[in-house]
């Protein structure tokens, strides 16, 4: 009985004195967890582009906007300069309506969206919600209808919009608008359709 146990207790001794530089090698072998790389930092630079119409009867002003955003980490979620370009269409008349043209330089900020409903993976869907744009613009025409040839407009639109992160941005925008010149201020409805697109990031060569 003594001779059988001493082999094991031999085998016992051996692993119990190899133990900690076994786990050492199992260790070493064994690979690290690769770490999870941060998402891709936020593109900050975008082009924006959209269709603008003010509401209302008689004379109304129409046309296309273009223009840089600025896409933020924190606080607004954009800031744009845009222009515009545009003629004046006389709503009241069904043929022949159209006259004169106006030009606009826009500075804006729109508030980060309020997601209502999302599209697709919870990860990677994409959301839709409602924001708010606040913006001024500056027009100067030629052969406007209208009395005044300069004036400056302040718009509180808020959207309906489709995007997330720093993917393209689209949204439908209506709101009331002030526009200001030499007599009393005139307020008409204002609709867009907006969208943006990042620019690609340039990557850094080492």
């Amino acid at each position: 009985m003594r001779r059988s146990m001493l082999p094991l207790l031999i085998v016992l001794g051996v692993g119990t004195w190899s133990s900690p530089a076994a786990l050492a090698a199992q260790a070493a072998d064994v690979p690290a967890k690769q770490e999870v790389k941060p998402a891709g930092k936020l593109r900050p630079h975008a082009i924006g582009f959209g269709f603008f119409a003010t509401l209302g009867t008689n004379w109304q002003l129409e046309g296309v906007e273009v223009g840089y955003v600025r896409r933020l980490p924190r606080g607004l979620a954009a800031i744009s300069l845009s222009g515009r370009i545009g003629t004046f269409i006389n709503e009241s008349v069904m043929i022949g309506g159209t006259q004169g043209i106006a030009f606009g330089a826009t500075i804006a900020g729109r508030t980060r969206m309020k997601s209502i409903a999302q599209f697709g993976e919870e990860e990677r869907g994409t959301a839709i919600g409602l924001d708010m744009t606040l913006e001024v613009t500056g027009y100067a025409s030629s052969n406007s209808p209208l009395s005044r040839t300069r004036w400056m407009a302040i718009s509180v639109l808020p959207a309906i919009s489709l995007g997330t992160g720093d993917a393209a941005h689209f949204g439908i925008v209506i709101g009331p608008t002030a526009f200001l010149g030499d007599g009393k201020p005139v307020v008409r409805g204002m609709l867009s359709f907006r969208a943006e697109a990042p620019l690609a990031r340039r990557e850094r060569r080492p």
